[in-house]
């Protein structure tokens, strides 16, 4: 037997931010795991975590799984997601436990003095960005050495407006890699006006029902799910939002708005969280929500954190309205009328929901966003979206995907520094 067939295949390190309860993070490491059959994968974020009770995976800090891997220069790839606009203490903010919750929060300070010696202390990373790889700020050669380095569809669709140093650094560093795709051309434009070339390729989340349908059937036949049919006869808007929605004002005009919608259209209210990390979604809010409600609206409050009993709530919707991008993408993905929810701050900037939505989604399927005195109108107009329009968007990004990511597969193991 040759020395050759003996050598053992580069491990694949698939990284992102699935080290914390995130909807759409914990399902980029099951698509990218699908994606990739028959590879040696490693899951690693910036903390060691186990997700697997929410469906997600056995997540290992990234520094900690490159000291495993020693002597075998694996492939890297960043696996979606906002990635490239979220900051040192924003991470460490949102994966801190409820211990040391206060404590993260207060350390901004000390984080701004020096933010890459911050990170290196907190992950081990020096990096401002520390979401971003590059063979930098993992030390460069020598042990932490990475064979490829790739973005796989990931977003900064505000990149342009964050600060300066955070900005340069996160161009640098695509800059060194060797294939980055990102998801909207808010992000595209970024890059390109600094000279990196990018494909353009929607996010991973749009393979759910291609990919994991047979799962999310067996999940949406379960009682919890056969529990709500039987509540909500007539069919129910499936409907998130974030914790930054849970003001006492923006309640009562949510309130307003979901029991209009219910008159109008018959539908009971499922409230749920897309996020359980710090900054995402908080129960306590729904039930202040639940409270407000007319005694007319049906609603029940999802208590499930899985993310395949999500993916199951939203899939058997009739319609999907919420902060969430990816609440978005998964009721694209099954070929359901959605639109997501935006705060009245948020009107004029630019967000990864619209970025996304104005990137890929025909305009006559919905709105991208509404504003939360707009809700009951939103849901209307996205109920009205031909059935075939929506089928015919689910199918072309999918295969969008997987012709955008079939690069990147047959790129691994490869060590030129680019895949042209």
């Amino acid at each position: 037997m040759s020395r050759s067939a003996n050598r053992q295949p580069a491990p694949t390190i698939v990284f992102g931010a699935f080290d914390r309860h995130n909807f759409g993070d914990l399902l980029f490491a099951h698509v990218a795991q699908r994606m990739l059959p028959g590879r040696d994968v490693h899951f690693a974020g910036l903390a060691d975590r186990d997700l697997r009770e929410y469906g997600g995976h056995r997540v290992r800090a990234i520094g900690l799984l490159l000291a495993t891997l020693k002597g075998r220069a694996p492939d890297l790839i960043h696996a979606g997601g906002e990635l490239l606009a979220c900051n040192a203490w924003e991470a460490a903010v949102m994966l801190a436990p409820p211990h040391d919750l206060q404590a993260t929060l207060a350390s901004e300070d000390a984080w701004k003095q020096d933010g890459r010696a911050w990170a290196q202390r907190r992950f081990g990373v020096a990096a401002l960005a520390p979401y971003v790889l590059s063979r930098a700020s993992l030390g460069g050669p020598g042990e932490r050495d990475l064979n490829r380095v790739i973005f796989n569809a990931v977003g900064g669709a505000d990149l342009a407006s964050r600060d300066p140093a955070l900005r340069a650094e996160v161009l640098a560093s695509l800059q060194d890699a060797n294939d980055v795709s990102v998801r909207d051309r808010e992000t595209h434009a970024v890059l390109q006006a600094h000279g990196i070339k990018a494909r353009l390729v929607p996010d991973p989340a749009v393979m759910v029902a291609e990919l994991f349908g047979k799962t999310i059937r067996h999940r949406a036949a379960g009682s919890m799910l056969k529990a709500l049919h039987a509540a909500f006869p007539h069919g129910y808007a499936a409907v998130q939002f974030s914790a930054d929605f849970g003001d006492d004002a923006t309640l009562d005009t949510l309130a307003r708005e979901i029991d209009c919608m219910a008159r109008r259209t018959g539908l009971g209210v499922v409230l749920f969280r897309a996020g359980a990390a710090p900054w995402h979604d908080d129960d306590a809010c729904y039930e202040r929500l639940a409270s407000r409600l007319s005694a007319a609206t049906s609603v029940s409050v999802f208590a499930s954190l899985n993310v395949w009993d999500i993916c199951a709530l939203i899939a058997k919707s009739r319609v999907y309205c919420g902060s969430s991008l990816h609440g978005r993408i998964v009721a694209m993905a099954f070929a359901l009328p959605r639109v997501n929810l935006q705060r009245a701050s948020a009107r004029e900037a630019i967000t990864k929901q619209t970025a996304f939505a104005t990137t890929w989604e025909p305009e006559e399927i919905a709105p991208a966003a509404v504003g939360i005195d707009e809700m009951a109108d939103g849901i209307g107009h996205a109920l009205t979206a031909p059935a075939s329009l929506l089928r015919d968007t689910a199918a072309d990004l999918a295969r969008r995907y997987r012709e955008g990511f079939e690069p990147v597969r047959l790129g691994l193991g490869r060590s030129d520094r680019a895949f042209q």
